[in-house]
């Protein structure tokens, strides 16, 4: 699910693709996502009209689960497909995408989408259930490495044969839907994640987990103003309060 939580990218004419940023400390070097997709478009074509420079704004917090390379990553893809007229179907930038990361895809089409197999596979979702809710996203200064994350998850599970657990979205919502594998492992090492759910439980949440593999944790709510209500019980960390972004 997609929320309307982003970082800014500017995309000007120049003799020579560059990378620049403000904001959020982020590199600007080959080994940003925006860089590798601008590289990868690019290899599609012998010769384009023009090369660019790109100005990333980095509002959304790196190391925290919220996507926000992968998202940048793929509206490099979008924007340069149209910027060189390279004429690449959603389907194909997708493809494009699973070579960047496993959420890259999902983010060319964005929404909200069941995403199977490695992040390859992409089925639209009906959003309506999720339009009266709010998100409250509370970042903790820690940085969770994704590598670290998925060697701990996969010491821990158990093959097992089970169909997917993701039916339609319906109401009333089954916030079951929403638990994350990430979670179980991540609380024993870092706790402070398991306190921040159980503030946000106690305040009204209907649901509260963690976001992809961490560190972010989030909660909803049926009502904007009692998410609001609660920010200054997360005085200590960086919040945000979002909402679901439909396309």
């Amino acid at each position: 699910m997609e929320v309307d939580l982003y970082d800014v990218l500017e995309f000007t004419p120049a003799p020579e693709f560059k990378l620049t940023a403000g904001g959020l400390d982020v590199p600007t070097d080959d080994s940003n996502l925006i860089s590798k997709a601008y590289l990868l478009l690019r290899s599609k074509r012998e010769k384009v009209d023009t090369e660019f420079t790109i100005h990333v704004k980095k509002q959304i917090p790196m190391g925290g689960g919220l996507g926000g390379g992968s998202s940048n990553a793929a509206a490099t893809l979008s924007t340069l497909n149209q910027l060189w007229n390279l004429n690449f179907i959603p389907q194909e930038l997708e493809k494009m995408g699973v070579e960047l990361g496993a959420d890259v895809p999902f983010f060319i089409k964005g929404g909200v989408q069941l995403v199977e197999g490695i992040g390859e596979r992409l089925t639209p979702v009906d959003p309506s259930p999720l339009k009266e809710y709010s998100f409250l996203l509370i970042v903790p200064t820690i940085h969770i490495s994704t590598s670290w994350a998925y060697g701990a998850l996969n010491k821990s599970l158990q093959p097992n044969k089970r169909q997917p657990k993701f039916p339609p979205l319906s109401k009333p919502m089954k916030w079951e839907l929403f638990d994350n594998d990430f979670e179980r492992v991540i609380r024993k090492t870092y706790p402070e994640i398991g306190k921040i759910k159980e503030i946000l439980q106690n305040a009204g949440a209907l649901y509260a987990g963690l976001s992809g593999s961490g560190s972010t944790v989030f909660g909803v709510f049926d009502n904007h103003q009692k998410a609001e209500s609660i920010l200054g019980d997360f005085s200590q960390y960086q919040t945000f309060l979002s909402s679901p972004v439909f396309r």
